[in-house]
């Protein structure tokens, strides 16, 4: 029996350390403040000059407050961090304004059902398929700024009806790498009451040439709509600019609009790309487990394009995305704010503070999962891990405010992972070994170079 796959991880530290440790640990990357205790604690308290925070692995405490919804809102830091992206859009609101523009959302994500979709993601996996093909097979390509290429293809189809070229796909996966790091540094000085002017004011610049890709595209539409009535395409925007408020009947503003947009672009492209990335990576690093799920593409689809219903019956690639997801949840950590002084197990909470559910700590939980840090797809197909599947495995989130793109990610993931299998037989350079850092997501510092062979 080969032994499992322990994909790299920041080996955590037995003791916790000091402020001044954990500063520089986590200057880089969230995950690697953690201490050996993180990953097994019920409740874990930390006290910072800015801050107070507290992390809640027990698995009633994690669903008691995703399960709350708005009663938990989501942290202002989290909404301060990313406003220069999303501004006040549905991901980042509380309250009723979440609920109201829930509600006036909701009706765009008719277009990502997978009937619709599938033909989309199709095509733009064979484009990158093309892009592959291009490239010096012979040498290690590096996939992180592909993974985003494709992933941010398709939500550019599926937003826009238009095809994304690899100038603006360049510029999008080099600003939103220098936005994460200006604003991860931001929010650690904050956190331990530093001045963050300078990286917040810096981190406006690629912000906005992320906008500046798409905002040309949104203008011209909105302004077409409500000046004209023109409606030239069934899609997530059309469906954005005209959408109604629940009460007042009043539109999104061009704004509004941008804000939405800026949400859906990036959760529909940011997440599912880092998880393509991290999937790949581990199968080629796992030649059994690859073969095995080629050998599942090959049946269930022989040479025929990939269809929507394909996907259901590929068992195998199915838990290739869940466990990747599982290892290296995109979002590693869900900052909530305590709404009222109250008392979680033995720790009494006052308002204001921060109280973090973390599907990487969770996920990687020895008490929920065996051998949690190892890359085991066939673990879903165990059914003593049902109720594990259920309880210990959330990276969308859960309750009100679960991911609407999460049926959206999991086909657009099978669909890449399986283009891939069909056509090459992947594998890891010698001596390469990323290193996965925790910024606004998960993703490897250096890149991820792999090699694509012939089958």
């Amino acid at each position: 029996m080969t032994d499992p796959f322990i994909p790299p991880y920041p080996e955590p530290p037995k003791n916790r350390r000091g402020l001044v440790k954990r500063f520089l640990r986590g200057w880089h990357s969230w995950i690697h403040v953690l201490f050996e205790k993180s990953y097994t604690m019920k409740m874990g308290e930390i006290r910072m000059p800015g801050q107070t925070m507290y992390i809640a692995n027990e698995l009633p405490l994690v669903d008691r407050i995703l399960r709350g919804g708005t009663a938990f809102p989501k942290h202002r830091e989290l909404v301060r961090n990313l406003s220069p992206l999303i501004g006040n859009s549905v991901f980042s609101a509380n309250g009723e304004d979440w609920e109201s523009q829930r509600a006036m959302v909701n009706p765009a994500f008719a277009h990502t059902a997978l009937h619709r979709s599938m033909p989309l993601m199709v095509a733009a996996a064979d484009d990158f398929l093309a892009r592959i093909d291009a490239a010096d097979r012979g040498r290690p390509i590096d996939i992180d700024p592909m993974m985003t290429h494709v992933a941010a293809d398709i939500i550019f189809r599926t937003l826009f009806s238009q095809t994304l070229d690899a100038h603006r796909s360049n510029i999008i996966h080099t600003a939103f790498g220098k936005f994460q790091r200006l604003a991860h540094s931001a929010s650690m000085l904050r956190l331990y009451g530093l001045p963050a002017r300078w990286f917040e004011r810096r981190s406006l610049r690629p912000a906005k040439a992320i906008h500046d890709v798409f905002r040309p595209i949104v203008e011209a539409r909105f302004e077409g709509f409500h000046q004209r009535g023109d409606a030239p395409h069934r899609d997530i925007l059309q469906s954005l600019i005209e959408a109604k408020h629940p009460e007042t009947g009043e539109s999104f503003t061009l704004q509004q609009v941008m804000d939405q947009v800026s949400t859906v672009f990036l959760a529909g492209h940011e997440t599912s790309a880092s998880t393509m990335t991290w999937a790949l990576y581990m199968l080629a690093e796992c030649p059994h487990i690859q073969n095995l799920a080629r050998a599942e593409v090959q049946d269930v689809a022989g040479d025929q394009p990939l269809a929507a219903g394909m996907l259901k019956d590929m068992g195998a690639v199915r838990n290739i995305f869940r466990e990747t997801l599982r290892l290296y949840p995109p979002v590693a950590f869900f900052p909530r704010e305590v709404p009222c002084p109250m008392d979680m197990r033995d720790k009494h909470l006052e308002e204001g503070a921060m109280l973090v559910v973390a599907p990487w700590l969770t996920q990687r939980n020895k008490d929920n999962w065996a051998c949690p840090h190892a890359f085991d797809p066939e673990r879903f197909d165990d059914p003593a891990n049902a109720e594990m599947a259920k309880q210990a495995w959330f990276p969308f989130g859960r309750g009100p405010r679960v991911c609407v793109g999460a049926g959206f990610a999991q086909q657009e993931v099978m669909t890449v992972i399986a283009s891939v299998l069909r056509r090459y037989r992947l594998s890891v350079p010698e001596g390469f070994k990323p290193e996965p850092i925790s910024r606004l997501t998960i993703r490897p510092r250096t890149g991820m170079t792999l090699l694509f062979g012939a089958i």
